[in-house]
């Protein structure tokens, strides 16, 4: 099984980012990496989808069995870099793959905006959005990787994620 984990975070460096890396590594998964990926600002018109990022990203979600949107809150929604990759995208990249939502809060009272507008968005791309959901707050972060304890939690809720939603199995190592 091939699980594409999207990081909807502009920063190189940014806490929604160690989530996506680590999930891509345990999951041995494909890392769509929005603070790398050289898409352009998506404007619908046909010419865009020759860029060879978006040819890459295309291939990615079309190899996909399922999917893992981690994304920052800003301003009460997913980021811009996660939306504008959605774009790239249609339903028939999407449509009924599993698919966990993951949102990063930096202000310790936020994500559940940015899943509920990613929610909308996967509905509208017939992706499988399971109902399960997960937020990450600054505390849950210890020495550039998780606290044991949202690790743990982590853990269990991808285990259930493939378990639950996923047609086939796919490795997946507990750290």
């Amino acid at each position: 099984m091939n699980i594409a984990i999207i990081s909807g975070t502009p920063r190189k460096n940014g806490l929604t980012k160690v989530v996506a890396k680590q999930l891509a590594h345990k999951l041995k998964g494909t890392l769509v990496d929005t603070s790398v990926l050289e898409l352009p600002l998506f404007n619908g018109e046909e010419e865009q989808g020759r860029h060879p990022s978006v040819q890459w990203l295309r291939r990615v979600a079309e190899e996909a069995d399922a999917f893992i949107w981690v994304s920052p809150e800003y301003h009460n929604g997913m980021s811009g870099a996660l939306k504008n990759v959605l774009e790239f995208l249609s339903s028939h990249h999407f449509h009924q793959k599993p698919t966990l939502l993951l949102a990063v809060s930096g202000g310790g009272k936020g994500g559940i905006n940015a899943l509920n507008q990613m929610r909308t968005v996967g509905r509208g791309l017939y992706a499988d959005v399971v109902p399960e959901q997960l937020i990450f707050d600054p505390i849950d972060f210890r020495s550039g990787g998780l606290s044991e304890q949202k690790e743990t939690k982590l853990d269990q809720l991808v285990r259930d994620f493939i378990s639950n939603r996923c047609q086939e199995s796919v490795s997946f190592s507990s750290m």
